[in-house]
């Protein structure tokens, strides 16, 4: 393995680790009441690579399953993210 792909592997893991607990943040607030991490942030935590993060966040905490930009788009994301993987993958 080379160094950029351990790079980008570590940099994997922590994002979908930042992700996952954002998810949970905001939905400890939401219970609360209390001042909300945006959508925008949330949906774009996934976007950067935090996608299985944001998936796990919304089944573990069972945060935003029912807002169709998270509910559709979060699988869309990962699957998007999925795809790019594996045609870089296949043309090394």
């Amino acid at each position: 393995m080379t160094f950029p792909q351990k790079i980008l592997i570590l940099f994997l893991i922590a994002i979908n680790l930042v992700t996952f607990v954002v998810y949970g943040v905001d939905k400890w607030k939401a219970k609360r009441s209390k001042w909300r991490v945006p959508e925008a942030t949330l949906l774009g935590l996934a976007v950067i690579g935090g996608s299985i993060g944001a998936w796990l966040g919304m089944k573990a905490w069972r945060h935003k399953t029912q807002h169709k930009k998270f509910k559709y788009g979060i699988p869309l994301i990962l699957a998007a993210q999925i795809a790019l993987s594996i045609g870089l993958f296949l043309t090394r």
